[in-house]
């Protein structure tokens, strides 16, 4: 807990922010404060502040959405960085846990993560028509293949690194228009 103090004054007549990080659940909150606060002003804001979560319930059967934090340059659900997805699921919860926390039902790929979760990272799963994806019936033909195969060389351009020199060229793909041409090595174009 912290107080950065001595800022500007909001439209509201705050000059500080309160900092709280919950050694629980990991989670920081930055309450708008006074400086001239008592400590009873700041327990009541920091009650209502975390009894906001108590609002939210869930009950056994109802289906959620997991939250899942990005880390950068980690591999999740076959997806990196910014196209991960922020939320998995729908999973089923399968009992309360105290107030706050709920057990829920995972896939046995998430066997290793502990079930049990706490209420901010959950999100509910409205379903709707929306969320039904409906497989229409596609032909494949055996045997057919794609290749892309290089029709002109644009631009050729030298690269100078520190100590080496690579010959470049523009090339233009077959089935691709001009907007596409990518630059390759040279020596990879003969």
């Amino acid at each position: 807990m912290d107080f950065v103090s001595r800022l500007p004054l909001t439209p509201t007549e705050k000059n500080s922010v309160w900092v709280i990080v919950d050694r629980l659940t990991k989670f920081t909150h930055f309450i708008l404060v006074q400086t001239n606060y008592s400590l009873q002003k700041l327990v009541k804001l920091y009650i209502s502040k975390i009894a906001k979560l108590r609002d939210i319930e869930y009950f056994v059967g109802d289906f959620i959405f997991l939250k899942v934090f990005p880390w950068k340059k980690v591999m999740r659900f076959d997806r990196k960085g910014k196209l991960s997805p922020r939320f998995i699921g729908p999973y089923q919860i399968l009992k309360r846990v105290g107030l706050i926390a709920y057990q829920l039902k995972l896939p046995s790929k998430l066997d290793r993560i502990h079930d049990v979760f706490y209420i901010s990272i959950l999100r509910r799963y409205w379903s709707g028509p929306s969320h039904v994806a409906f497989v229409e019936e596609i032909e494949i033909r055996l045997g057919l293949t794609f290749e892309d195969e290089p029709i002109q060389i644009l631009v050729r351009d030298i690269q100078v690194l520190m100590r080496k020199s690579i010959l470049l060229v523009k090339v233009l793909w077959q089935n691709h228009g001009t907007n596409e041409a990518a630059w390759e090595p040279e020596d990879s174009m003969h």
